[in-house]
């Protein structure tokens, strides 16, 4: 019978020495990571963690990290993680997060023309269309003019796919929507639904699902069409508008002025260009999913999607405008941006 050779105390001793050294540099190499990071920022989201934007929004962070060869480090936090929605402008300016990638119009009490610029309702039939006015036709000065005075910097503009509308009833054209009764919250697009003779029922999100089941609304100004979907809403409102017409909100991803003009132009130019795919990508992600929805959604011989015609879109739009020039009556900012928006619009005929 064979017998196995103990080992020695010395080899023993010898064994553990390695592996106390190996767990030491292991610590000391990840020290040594995080201290790396020149500039360590918490930017506050305006989604729960789970959403699909809200991993986006990380994944893209991470990317920031290794672009910038760990130089910058972001943490995204999901909405109410430090403060509520509406309180992250002050925190920003104040320090307390070093930036936000959010709704403008969480804003508006403090100048409407964050509701302007967060969602104009009617303007946009394509966030493409959007993110170009943005970039390249002024809406980015405009919005840093709005905003800096707060102390705080816009890095870049994201927006998602044109919310649906689910509807219990089909609705082929603007003379649909006369009398429906449709869920929307109060401001710009309810005023916008009454313009077109439909009669707004003010509701919270969170009661969408049981408006329509019971017939308390006809139809609702609610979310994308694959949230829509997974929210069950097509069980009771088989006439979904696909791709919608009026409601497209801006992400606004920005930082502590401060913070800005201190950065070296190298990293400007990096924070921007990431940020400027990241809103391409986001598009490109979520329209994939809600065009795996609509496949799924033209199988079922209960639920009907329908996509409204461009003239009518168009009808929509000016219908809209009608209300934006109520809005920009507000101040100088918001005459501002009404010229800005619909001379953009207009030199594109999509007004």
């Amino acid at each position: 019978m064979l017998f196995s050779k103990r080992p020695s105390s010395k080899r023993l001793s010898l064994k553990r020495n390695l592996v106390l050294m190996g767990t030491a540099l292991s610590f000391s190499l990840t020290l040594s990571s995080a201290q790396a990071a020149e500039y360590d920022w918490k930017f506050q989201a305006s989604e729960t963690a789970g959403e699909v934007s809200f991993k986006i929004k990380q994944e893209w962070a991470d990317r920031i990290e290794t672009m910038t060869d760990g130089r910058v480090a972001i943490e995204i936090m999901p909405i109410n993680s430090v403060v509520g929605p509406t309180e992250t402008l002050e925190a920003v300016s104040a320090g307390i997060l070093q930036g936000h990638i959010t709704d403008p119009s969480y804003f508006s009490g403090q100048n409407p023309a964050f509701g302007m610029l967060g969602n104009l309702v009617g303007a946009w039939s394509d966030p493409n269309d959007f993110l170009a006015y943005m970039k390249h036709g002024g809406g980015e000065d405009l919005y840093n003019e709005l905003v800096e005075p707060y102390g705080v910097h816009l890095i870049g503009a994201m927006t998602f796919p044109l919310e649906s509308i689910p509807s219990t009833v089909p609705i082929k054209s603007l003379d649909d929507f006369k009398g429906l009764k449709i869920r929307a919250p109060q401001g710009m697009v309810y005023n916008i639904f009454e313009r077109i003779g439909a009669t707004p029922v003010n509701l919270p999100g969170s009661e969408v699902y049981t408006g329509l089941e019971k017939g308390v609304i006809d139809a609702a100004d609610s979310t994308v069409l694959s949230n829509n979907d997974a929210m069950g809403l097509h069980s009771f409102a088989p006439y979904p508008l696909y791709p919608g017409f009026h409601s497209m909100p801006m992400n606004a991803i920005s930082i502590n002025k401060k913070i800005w003009d201190g950065l070296p132009e190298d990293l400007k130019v990096t924070l921007k260009t990431a940020f400027d795919a990241m809103a391409y990508d986001l598009v490109a992600r979520l329209q994939a999913q809600d065009i795996k929805t609509l496949q799924k959604l033209k199988q079922d011989p209960d639920v009907h999607p329908f996509d409204l015609p461009d003239s009518e879109r168009k009808k929509f739009r000016q219908a809209a405008e009608q209300e934006w020039k109520v809005w920009a009556d507000k101040n100088d900012m918001t005459a501002k941006i009404y010229d800005s928006v619909t001379a953009f619009l207009r030199s594109r005929n999509l007004l």
